[in-house]
């Protein structure tokens, strides 16, 4: 009786046991992890220099078109730019194509700052007149990216989807949000090249006409919409 009792429970316990073992020599390798795409974005390193004509401000991104122009200073008249604006939150944020982190405060001005998301309808409705604004006015200001609260998914698909390629500072616990006390996006930062922050635009999507009418008024810039 227990011989055959025997017989019947070794198989079970030997059955038992393959199910918590390694793998052995038989089992096929595991698959190769998918190679991560590469970033649509222009890298974070040259936004603490301040922006020079003739400099590749856009990066990779499609020159602009001929007779479209470029900013031009405006210091005269009422367009003028006035004095005052606070500086530039004490912020440390991640690019998003890696490398160092970024000093908020060391981004160098004229700028035209931009917090968005993947999720963001108008904040999908505005990217292509920041990406063209960055073209127009390369060399006179440069145009950055802050992605709030996104996944990397997201963002990276919107970057490639509406030919977004200028840099992408990443805020995934909306600090940037806090300090400025504004809840919603898109929010819109226009900076001086003092790193002075001469106005917040909270109004939702804007297109090539206000964006052109908001740097004009606000850091005396002139760019071809």
């Amino acid at each position: 009786m227990k011989r055959r009792l025997a017989l019947v429970v070794l198989p079970l316990l030997l059955a038992v046991a393959g199910c918590t073992s390694g793998p052995t020599d038989d089992e096929p390798p595991p698959p190769p992890a998918a190679a991560e795409r590469p970033s649509p974005f222009r890298d974070c390193a040259t936004l603490s220099t301040a922006p020079t004509a003739g400099s590749p401000n856009s990066g990779t991104a499609t020159p602009a078109s001929p007779g479209s122009g470029t900013a031009t200073p405006d210091p005269s008249g009422p367009t003028a730019p006035a004095a005052g604006g606070d500086a530039l939150p004490e912020l440390t944020l991640s690019c998003f194509t890696g490398g160092a982190p970024v000093e908020l405060r060391e981004v160098a001005g004229p700028a035209v700052v931009n917090v968005w998301a993947s999720w963001c309808p108008p904040c999908r409705k505005e990217l292509p007149a920041f990406q063209r604004l960055s073209e127009r006015a390369a060399g006179q200001l440069q145009v950055v990216g802050v992605n709030s609260r996104d996944s990397r998914s997201g963002a990276q698909s919107i970057g490639e989807d509406f030919g977004v390629r200028f840099p992408i500072l990443v805020d995934q616990g909306e600090a940037l949000q806090r300090e400025l006390k504004r809840n919603a996006i898109p929010l819109t930062l226009f900076v001086d090249a003092d790193g002075r922050v001469r106005h917040i635009d909270a109004t939702g999507a804007l297109d090539d006409a206000k964006l052109a009418k908001l740097v004009r008024q606000h850091l005396g810039l002139v760019v071809p919409a």
